[in-house]
């Protein structure tokens, strides 16, 4: 499942893995601070600094497994202005800021010469597609609807009433969703589909033909 190759690769492109993880649960207090709740403010965790945001166990999950997760932001979605609408915008934020990124160093690698760079050339321009890759891998997983990623957020406002309720009962307990992640990841079968070829799609889009 992972090589020491792969662990030295990701340690160090730790920088870029703790940039999408901070981007990401910074945009959610942002966002969440925007529509009426302080919460992550009053806690210190509107900040660009990384520190505030890490889970140990996420990162190291990250680092060999090639998923992981920080601290979730703190919300409170009853001091939001139209809740159902400001939970969406708010689960969505995060994704939205790893794509923009995403978007930032892509157009590093379609419009930068790397050539300037001498003999680090190609290490710099490896290093910028992987913060492409990861950025956009970041966000595609957060997607899925399984508890407590924010496509889970996003799927329980939009069903019907009825059918949130049944959502949320049958995730009330974390170990559901560990289950279905731990399936999810153990058979490659799922994974190609349903993150591998957006987060392919993806890359290919904001990287271009690197």
């Amino acid at each position: 499942m992972f090589s020491l190759e792969s662990i030295l690769m990701k340690l160090l492109l730790l920088p870029v893995i703790l940039l999408a993880l901070t981007v990401h649960e910074f945009a959610h207090g942002y966002v969440a601070y925007l529509r009426g709740d302080s919460t992550a403010k009053d806690m210190g965790r509107l900040t660009l600094n990384p520190i505030p945001h890490i889970d140990i166990l996420g990162l190291v999950f990250l680092i060999f497994f090639s998923f992981g997760w920080a601290k979730p932001v703190p919300i409170n979605p009853s001091n939001f202005k139209t809740p159902r609408k400001d939970e969406i915008m708010v689960a969505l934020a995060g994704v939205t800021a790893n794509l923009i990124c995403a978007l930032a160093f892509g157009m590093l690698l379609r419009f930068v010469n790397f050539n300037a760079f001498g003999q680090q050339a190609g290490i710099i321009q490896t290093f910028v597609y992987w913060a492409v890759f990861i950025n956009c891998g970041l966000a595609v997983f957060n997607l899925i609807p399984i508890p407590p990623l924010d496509g889970s957020h996003v799927l329980r406002e939009l069903l019907p009433y009825n059918a949130a309720v049944k959502y949320v009962i049958f995730f009330s307990n974390p170990i559901v969703s560990w289950v279905l992640l731990g399936v999810f990841f153990l058979f490659p079968g799922f994974i190609t589909p349903v993150i591998i070829g957006p987060i392919t799609f993806l890359v290919r889009i904001f990287a271009g033909g690197v």
